[in-house]
C-alpha cells in the first residue's frame, strides 16, 4: 500500500499558519486559506478580508469607518485622505486608461466625503521590460486627468521589478482634501425616509473593459464612463451641505454600494428596478454574458442617499451639471429588512440584491 505526505510549504518555510478559529466570520475566508482573486473584487470576499485581518491589525476609531475616505482633522482643519491601487488590463481601453483611473477614482474617494481634492501622490510600479513610450503614454494620461479633476501631482515614487513579476505598469495614488464645514458625508448616516439618487447610467467601465479583454463585439463600442465627480458634488453641496451617504459604485458595481451603505447604517435599501438606468448596449451585452448590470463596475458615477426635503432639489441640481446629467431616482431608504437591499421588478415582484461574492470580471481598475 503506498503513503504519501503531503506537506504545507508554508510551515516548510517557518511562516505560522493563520489561526482561523477566531474569526467572525466562518466563510469564505475558512475554506480560502490562500488570497485568490474574489478577495480583491469588491464583495463579500473582499470585506472578510478587511475585517478579519486588516482592520484587527491596523484597528482604531477612524479606520473603523470603513469609507472611500477618511476625515481626519489637522492643525484645525478637516481633510479628507484617501489611497488606491490601479491593476487594470489592458493599460488602454476604450474611454480611459491606467492613469485616467489613477486620478480620476481617487479624486472620486475623496469627493465621496464632500472634499474637493488638492493634491494627490503618484506611484509606479514597473516591469523589467515594459516599453518606455507606454510609460509615457500613462505619465500623460495622469497629467492630462489631474488638469482636468484641478489637481496637483504633489510627490511620487517608482520601483522596477523583475520581468514576469508584474504586469507592464501597476500604479498606486493618494490624496488629499479638504472638506467643508459642515459637511458630514458617511455611510453610517444613511436614515429610513433618504431617496437614493444614481448620477447616471450604470455598467459601462465594466462593460467596456470585457470587450476589449475578451475580444467582444457588441455593435457598438462601448467606453467607459471614467471621469472625476468632484465638481458634481459640489453642486449637489449647493443645494445642501446635509447629504447623508456618497458613494462611487466601482469594484462590484451599484448592489456592492448599496449593501455596503445598508450594512453601514443598519438600515433597508429599496430600489425599483425599472428606474435604474440601464444604456441599452450594456443591458444587451449583459443578457448575452449572463451577468446583471447591478453587479458591473462604474467609474464616473456616484449613488447618493438624501434627505427627503432635499431630493428634488438636489436631482435638478445633479441634471444641470454634466456629469450629472442622466441622474435618476432609484429607491428609498427604508426601516424595514434592516442591512439588505430589495429590488421592486416591473412585474411587481420583490428579489433581494445581495452583496456580491467577488467581482465578475476582476481587475477592472
Amino acid at each position: 500500500m503506498l503513503t504519501e505526505t503531503i506537506t504545507d510549504p508554508l510551515v516548510d518555510a517557518g511562516v505560522e499558519a493563520p489561526d482561523f478559529s477566531g474569526w467572525s466570520c466562518p466563510l469564505p475566508l475558512r475554506d480560502y486559506p490562500r488570497v485568490v482573486m474574489g478577495h480583491g473584487g469588491g464583495g463579500a470576499m473582499s470585506a472578510e478580508l478587511v475585517e478579519n485581518i486588516f482592520v484587527p491589525a491596523f484597528g482604531n476609531r477612524i479606520l473603523s469607518g470603513l469609507g472611500d475616505s477618511a476625515v481626519l482633522t489637522l492643525g484645525g482643519a478637516r481633510l479628507a485622505f484617501s489611497t488606491d491601487s490601479y491593476v487594470v488590463r489592458p493599460l488602454f481601453f476604450p474611454g480611459g486608461s491606467i492613469g485616467d483611473l489613477a486620478v480620476n477614482g481617487t479624486v472620486n474617494d475623496l469627493a465621496m466625503s464632500g472634499a474637493r481634492a488638492a493634491y494627490l501622490s503618484c506611484g509606479f510600479i514597473l516591469e523589467e521590460g515594459v516599453e518606455t513610450a507606454v510609460v509615457g503614454r500613462v505619465a500623460q494620461a495622469i497629467g492630462r486627468a489631474a488638469r482636468a479633476a484641478g489637481v496637483q501631482i504633489a510627490t511620487g515614487d517608482t520601483k522596477v521589478v523583475e520581468a514576469g513579476h508584474g504586469d507592464g505598469i501597476y500604479l498606486n495614488t493618494a490624496g488629499i482634501g479638504i472638506v467643508p464645514d459642515g459637511v458630514d458625508i458617511r455611510p453610517q448616516r444613511a436614515e429610513p425616509g433618504d431617496v437614493v439618487i444614481v448620477s447616471g447610467t450604470i455598467g459601462l467601465h465594466g462593460v467596456a473593459i470585457m470587450s476589449v479583454r475578451e475580444g467582444l463585439e457588441f455593435g457598438v463600442e462601448i467606453e467607459s464612463d471614467c471621469a472625476p465627480l468632484g465638481g458634481l458634488v459640489e453642486a449637489m453641496l449647493a443645494v445642501t451641505p446635509d447629504l447623508h451617504v456618497l458613494r462611487d459604485p466601482t469594484r462590484g458595481g451599484l448592489a456592492a454600494a448599496l449593501n455596503e451603505i445598508a450594512a453601514a447604517a443598519g438600515v433597508g435599501v429599496v430600489v425599483q428596478e425599472r428606474r435604474v438606468p440601464i444604456p441599452d448596449q450594456v443591458a444587451n451585452a449583459c443578457a448575452i454574458l449572463g451577468l446583471d448590470p447591478m453587479y458591473v463596475a462604474n467609474e464616473g458615477k456616484l449613488v447618493a442617499f438624501v434627505p427627503r426635503d432635499a431630493a428634488e432639489a438636489v436631482l435638478a441640481a445633479m441634471r444641470a451639471h454634466p456629469m450629472g446629467a442622466g441622474a435618476a431616482v432609484i429607491g428609498e431608504c427604508v426601516a424595514d429588512h434592516p442591512s439588505m437591499v430589495v429590488a421592486r421588478t416591473p412585474l411587481g415582484g420583490t428579489r433581494v440584491v445581495d452583496l456580491p461574492l467577488g467581482e465578475q470580471l476582476p481587475r477592472i481598475c
